[in-house]
């Protein structure tokens, strides 16, 4: 069974997913993921949630205030290769959002890439809509930004 923890960014299974999610990016993205190292830093007041399997980590994800302190930013969604299928990104994903709405966000923003239609789906499955790219990733051929008003509710 799935179970989902809320944690910070010190914890351990947090870094070790991250590890995997940079692997699986720089395969994904082997041109230009060399420009996204520093934007991809997560401070110690990240939200941060770990999926476990039994006791097993098998993915995470976090949010981050914006400059505009009612909206997030989603980062560092990852689900590990062999548990991808199972609704686990999604749990994440509802986690995060409802700690934002419990700490009064009212939207999250997010970036993911060309190559990721998995999470392009997911998002869009999930009431996301494509914006025009912000911050770092204007300008950027790979990648894809989104949007979501918290205040409504998705499947």
């Amino acid at each position: 069974m799935i179970r989902i923890k809320r944690t910070t960014s010190e914890n351990p299974d947090f870094s070790s997913l991250i590890e995997l999610l940079d692997k699986d990016l720089w395969n994904r993205y082997p041109e230009t993921q060399q420009n996204f190292i520093a934007f991809n830093l997560i401070k110690l007041d990240a939200n941060v949630v770990v999926a476990y399997d039994d006791d097993d980590p098998v993915g995470c994800g976090c949010f981050r205030v914006t400059e505009n302190e009612r909206i997030v930013e989603i980062k560092r969604m990852y689900v590990k290769a062999e548990k991808r299928g199972k609704g686990i990104a999604k749990a994440i994903l509802m986690e995060l959002e409802a700690w934002a709405l419990e700490e009064g966000k009212i939207g999250a923003e997010l970036e993911t890439g060309i190559n990721s239609p998995e999470a392009i789906a997911l998002y869009k499955k999930l009431g996301y809509e494509q914006i025009a790219n912000y911050g770092p990733y204007v300008n950027n051929k790979d990648s894809i930004c989104m949007r979501k008003d918290l205040s409504k509710k998705s499947s």
